[in-house]
């Protein structure tokens, strides 16, 4: 039976997703074709009808994270004040459910460690999601008055993915949720939340 374009593009998306999940929950390394292609409802003899190689595979992967992120982040931002929208983002991102999701949520912290092991073409996906996030956090920030507000981003940004893995690293549920409050407390008083509006 023949599929149209449409149908493997929406099964390729499917495969990306699982990709997605297999990578945040195991690391680009331990990804395993078969496991995902399981769980992606597909058998592993259709595999390279949507990629050429492991490598591409994760590689699309990282992008489809992105891609996901990009879309937690618009949500947040559809708020009504570029302050709210800020504040929405902030508090999602150093929360404890972010925290102890492991399927879902912001790639960064999840890729940081093998980030520098892979491929240019890892590297490069990496990189992007990283310019792009700082550009979108940047948005709300210019918006309220901040001058510098894509180095302040950067900064946000920094903070925001190295508290959230550090908390996930911790192994005491009190102190891992100190780093995020901490944390949080740190980005909203550099983001000029803590003034009144």
């Amino acid at each position: 039976m023949r599929y149209d374009a449409e149908h493997k593009q929406k099964t390729r998306e499917r495969v990306l997703k699982e990709a997605a999940k297999a990578i945040r929950a195991q690391g680009p390394y331990k990804v395993g074709v078969a496991e995902v292609m399981a769980k992606a409802g597909l058998t592993h003899g259709g595999f390279y009808a949507h990629f050429a190689s492991k490598e591409d595979l994760v590689n699309a992967a990282v992008g489809q994270m992105f891609a996901e992120g990009q879309a937690r982040l618009g949500q947040s931002l559809k708020a009504d004040t570029p302050r709210q929208a800020l504040s929405d983002y902030l508090d999602f991102y150093l929360s404890k459910a972010h925290r102890d999701t492991r399927t879902a949520g912001c790639p960064l912290p999840f890729l940081a460690a093998d980030a520098p092991r892979m491929d240019d073409a890892f590297r490069a996906q990496y990189a992007g999601g990283v310019a792009r996030l700082t550009a979108r956090l940047a948005e709300p920030l210019a918006a309220l008055g901040d001058p510098d507000a894509v180095e302040t981003a950067g900064s946000i940004l920094a903070e925001m993915v190295g508290a959230l893995a550090l908390a996930r690293a911790e192994p005491d549920a009190a102190r891992s949720d100190a780093i995020l409050e901490r944390s949080l407390r740190a980005v909203r008083r550099r983001a000029g939340l803590d003034r009144p509006a």
